[in-house]
């Protein structure tokens, strides 16, 4: 994984570890949503670099905890396209 537990809740700045599980999930959550639109079956640093993977995984991680009970997964996804389509496969 791109990114760990420890450093999401970093970027997060979250102190406790009440929330860790669903933030474990919004990770693989959020790491599955690059998949998809990159059109790759594994998150390999070739496919994108290492810098923008990681920032599309923590803005896909935030916006997901920040809006858990009203996310917008249209805008979500639009914004992903934005950071990732330079490194998007033409086809699976």
């Amino acid at each position: 994984m791109p990114v760990t537990l420890e450093e999401t809740k970093n970027y997060l700045r979250i102190d406790g570890s009440e929330d860790d599980e669903l933030i474990e999930s919004l990770i693989s959550a959020a790491a599955d949503l690059c998949k998809n639109i990159l059109r790759v079956d594994e998150l390999a640093i070739s496919a994108c670099s290492k810098d923008t993977l990681r920032i599309a995984i923590f803005y896909a991680v935030s916006y997901l905890y920040e809006h858990r009970e009203e996310a917008n997964h249209k805008e979500l996804v639009l914004t992903l396209r934005c950071l990732l389509f330079g490194s998007r496969e033409e086809q699976f």
